[in-house]
């Protein structure tokens, strides 16, 4: 039975008597439980944002998630801007590190700004240092705890809460592909490795996960190419929206099997963020017109569709316990009557929203409202003035990206307009170079990638397996492998346009 989301921070006594509140996955939703003590914090929560350079996180990037992922569990007390590398080659940048180099720095600058704090004084287990991490700085957090562990910091002087987490354990993208264990060089020229998923047992923590983002909610079965594409739609659609979720769509997170809420073991909880949008189709939105019509028509069974990359029709996001390291898989158990019945319904669900989309037409304002979120994060993240326009988003992103977006225009000193020309050229000539490494990566890094899951499973006496995995692996990771070559190529169009357009208005 799915259970509302109810983050806690956990106090020592709260983890010495997990067994008592513990309850099994079929109880009811947490509200009904015996959970009646508010678990707060009134310490320091050190707010960490995800991969866009070296930049400290905004005052609207802390009180949203302040507002969303800490005062519900109740927190009491300040949020402090943190700051990491966060680059992750080539996306925030052709000059970037690689996203393995730039775990490496944040690593030990993550580490002391924990024991900075602790050492500071005021630090206990009712007010524990809490460190909030998204995506890349939740990477960070993930390897950082064995070394709190070694550094001997109780674990009840620390609470994680993270969001977007790629190494989640049950659908990360870099626990998923870590496989066979240690096998994590896939894009050795984009400095991008695999790695183990985070420690269930070290601290207490909260993630949140929203459904369809591939950096942790990667399809369990690769194989599924709708599956594949709809996350990597979501790696953008998804995963920048964490800080523009709305309180009512947080709350109604679902607590999944394996959390320590419902089984009393360990001491992380997991929740995922049911999506009311499927990332895939979203873009027929932009069409006016006909944009909803189609979008209706066509979501019904392209969920249904996109889910069994997952394992599941109704739910996308991987089956299974999710504090259990899963690595991906080949083809999904599925009842097939229920699957042709599921379809079925799905088709003739698809032509009555149709139907209706045409006779109750919305305005295009209404149509686009599911990509709000994301053009609201641009500025959420700092990258764009509030209440942002098309072109603030747009040029949020190329900053974002790394572009030298200009506001050069004929009237500029002369100076100024060459050195927008120069600077747009050179960065045009080097979104090559991501392409060469994307090139690179198929007749060598992946190749050799997928040589070891071979070997692997022709050891372990499974020839299914030594021949599938492979394949599933690069069903996978072509496409990402691809994003990765061609994001700086469509930046540098975007960007030369952009400045051009500039120029001469």
């Amino acid at each position: 039975m799915q259970a509302i989301r109810r983050p806690h921070f956990i106090t020592a006594a709260a983890v010495l008597g997990a067994n008592l509140i513990a309850v099994p996955a079929v109880a009811a939703p947490p509200d009904s439980q015996d959970r009646d003590i508010q678990l707060t914090g009134g310490g320091t929560a050190l707010v960490y944002d995800g991969s866009g350079g070296p930049v400290l996180p905004p005052p609207q990037f802390l009180d949203a998630i302040n507002t969303l992922y800490l005062q519900p569990g109740g927190f009491t007390g300040t949020t402090q801007a943190a700051l990491l590398p966060n680059e992750l080659y080539p996306i925030t940048g052709v000059k970037s590190m690689g996203f393995g180099a730039s775990l490496s720095h944040g690593q030990p600058i993550m580490l002391s700004d924990i024991q900075n704090q602790i050492a500071a004084g005021g630090v206990t287990s009712e007010n524990p240092v809490v460190v909030f991490g998204y995506s890349q700085s939740a990477g960070v957090a993930s390897q950082i705890m064995p070394q709190l562990r070694d550094a001997g910091v109780p674990s009840d002087l620390v609470h994680f809460v993270l969001v977007g987490d790629v190494n989640n354990p049950n659908g990360g993208l870099l626990s998923t592909f870590d496989f066979p264990a240690g096998n994590s060089w896939a894009f050795t020229a984009a400095n991008f490795p695999f790695s183990p998923a985070t420690p269930s047992d070290l601290y207490p923590t909260d993630i949140y996960s929203l459904e369809y983002d591939a950096s942790a909610d990667f399809p369990h079965y690769p194989l599924n190419l709708l599956s594949v594409l709809n996350a990597l739609i979501g790696n953008f659609t998804q995963h920048f929206i964490y800080a523009n979720l709305t309180p009512e769509q947080v709350d109604s997170a679902i607590l999944l099997p394996g959390s320590e809420a419902l089984s009393g073991e360990g001491l992380t909880d997991y929740y995922m963020i049911p999506s009311a949008s499927l990332p895939l189709l979203m873009p027929l939105l932009f069409l006016p017109g006909i944009g909803q019509p189609l979008y209706d028509l066509l979501e019904p069974v392209t969920r249904i569709l996109v889910n069994l990359g997952y394992g599941s029709i109704d739910e996308g996001w991987n089956q299974g316990p999710a504090n259990v390291p899963t690595t991906f898989g080949l083809f999904p158990q599925i009842d097939l009557s229920q699957l042709s019945t599921a379809l079925g319904n799905g088709l003739q669900q698809g032509i009555n929203d149709a139907l209706n989309a045409i006779a109750n037409p919305v305005s295009y304002e209404e149509q686009l409202a599911p990509w709000l979120p994301f053009a609201d994060s641009i500025y959420t993240h700092g990258f764009a003035p509030e209440n942002p326009t098309f072109d603030d988003v747009i040029e949020g992103i190329l900053t974002l990206a790394g572009f030298p977006v200009s506001d050069v225009t004929l009237n500029s000193p002369p100076a100024d307009i060459i050195t927008m020309i120069n600077s747009t050229l050179a960065y045009d000539y080097s979104a090559l170079l991501p392409a060469a490494d994307a090139v690179s990566a198929l007749f060598t890094s992946l190749p050799t990638y997928a040589a070891n899951i071979f070997v692997d499973q022709l050891q372990a006496g499974d020839l299914l397996d030594a021949m599938g995995l492979p394949l599933a692996a690069y069903s996978g990771l072509v496409p990402f492998d691809a994003l990765l070559g061609a994001a700086p190529a469509l930046f540098a169009v975007l960007g030369t346009v952009d400045n051009f357009i500039e120029l001469f208005s």
